[in-house]
């Protein structure tokens, strides 16, 4: 099999790199400095439960044109980046090729079927805490390191199968949901509140939980993303929201989302397509989303700071 992963960041580079050293088949659309370190001196890996290797002779690209046709395509990108690349992609698919998102946001499979058709297109999410820690270079902590994808009529198929073998191959936990759309949500349900309220707070995850007046910010967030989306038909387990703050409360202390990471770094993160979700899908569905309209509002400045900076670098 071969896949092309977009986005070498902590999720692409950590996911492409375990399988390159399973013997995939593997190409990378990635950009920047990334991209070059990756050319010039290979892919590091350190992770304490997959070990700590090097992948030499990257094939990489920031074109995906320039790549041979893949029969799977993971993107993994941030959440804005997904409309942006998504139109660029169709060369990168084999014509019964499969594109799979694992963004954390709840509308990039929806981004990638609009440039790509439904029918190439599956649910995905994953679990894992990795990041860049220079380039070229991803660390992963903790032993969490899984996959959850699902057609997105429901259930699995040969394709995913197929899929799922080769990231078990590779150490990958792979799961296939019945209902992808249904674990998307129960993802969005705690990864969305640690990123917003811990962006807003600058606190990681142990203190947030451990006060109780932050705690109680980021329980009204969990609950405020459970309504709404069992207002759009989202079949969440009815356990869901306890279930999302077990997770919360066995991170490390230490833990951070990847978008409070990017906020408190003053880089542009996925303000828009996390928190804004929210309070956008929210007034779609007329339910009022107002602790997010108020994580939105507060974080906005920043945002909106960060992206000038980042035009102006061009």
């Amino acid at each position: 099999m071969r896949i092309a992963v977009v986005g070498a960041g902590g999720v692409g580079g950590l996911v492409g790199g375990l399988l390159a050293r399973a013997g995939t088949q593997i190409a990378f659309v990635a950009r920047g400095e990334q991209l070059r370190a990756m050319q010039a001196n290979g892919l590091r890996v350190d992770s304490a439960t997959r070990g700590s290797f090097t992948v030499a002779g990257i094939e990489a690209s920031e074109d995906p044109a320039r790549l041979a046709p893949a029969d799977a395509v993971l993107v993994a990108v941030k959440g804005w980046q997904v409309r942006e690349v998504a139109p660029r992609l169709a060369p990168l698919l084999k014509p019964d090729g499969i594109a799979l998102p694992l963004e954390n946001g709840v509308e990039s499979a929806d981004d990638l079927a609009r440039a790509l058709g439904a029918e190439r297109v599956a649910g995905g999410l994953c679990h894992m805490l990795s990041w860049i820690e220079a380039p070229g270079r991803i660390r992963h902590v903790g032993d969490q390191l899984r996959v959850t994808m699902g057609e997105r009529a429901g259930g699995g198929s040969p394709r995913l199968e197929a899929l799922a073998a080769e990231l078990r191959r590779a150490q990958i936990d792979a799961e296939i949901a019945e209902d992808v759309t249904a674990a998307t949500w129960e993802k969005f349900l705690f990864i969305e509140p640690l990123g917003s309220v811990g962006a807003v707070t600058r606190a990681p995850v142990g203190v947030v939980r451990g006060l109780p007046e932050t705690r109680m910010l980021l329980v009204a967030a969990v609950e405020e993303i459970a309504r709404l989306a069992r207002s759009r038909g989202v079949k969440l387990a009815p356990d869901a929201v306890a279930r999302a703050l077990e997770v919360v409360d066995r991170l490390p202390a230490d833990a951070t989302a990847s978008m409070q990471r990017d906020v408190q770094a003053g880089r542009a993160s996925e303000l828009h397509d996390q928190t804004g979700a929210v309070v956008r899908l929210g007034k779609e569905s007329a339910m009022p989303a107002p602790v997010h309209a108020f994580l939105y509002a507060a974080l906005l400045p920043q945002e909106s700071a960060a992206r000038r900076a980042a035009e102006r670098r061009g």
